[in-house]
């Protein structure tokens, strides 16, 4: 039960990387727009920021750390509920 809700809690957190990498491409951000991002920034950039000091920038401007955070995320939960 324990790990189904740990499985349950990473698959939101991946949905909220998910849509904060989607909400990086709007280059202006006003309002509400720009409240959602700065707490999605406080919840996402800790962990994402593991992921960009070791992978840099693909041509220096497509970042491919969120890809990489989130298949490590995924595969380390799926991983523990194999296990238990």
């Amino acid at each position: 039960m324990l790990m189904r809700l740990i499985v349950e809690v990473v698959d939101i957190y991946t949905f909220i990387i998910f849509v904060y990498v989607i909400l990086s491409w709007i280059p202006y951000k006003q309002g509400i727009l720009s409240n959602i991002d700065e707490v999605l920034g406080k919840l996402c950039d800790p962990y994402l920021d593991l992921f960009k000091r070791f992978i840099p920038p693909i041509g220096g401007m497509v970042d491919i750390s969120p890809i990489i955070a989130i298949v490590v995320l995924q595969l380390v939960v799926r991983l523990l509920y194999m296990l238990f």
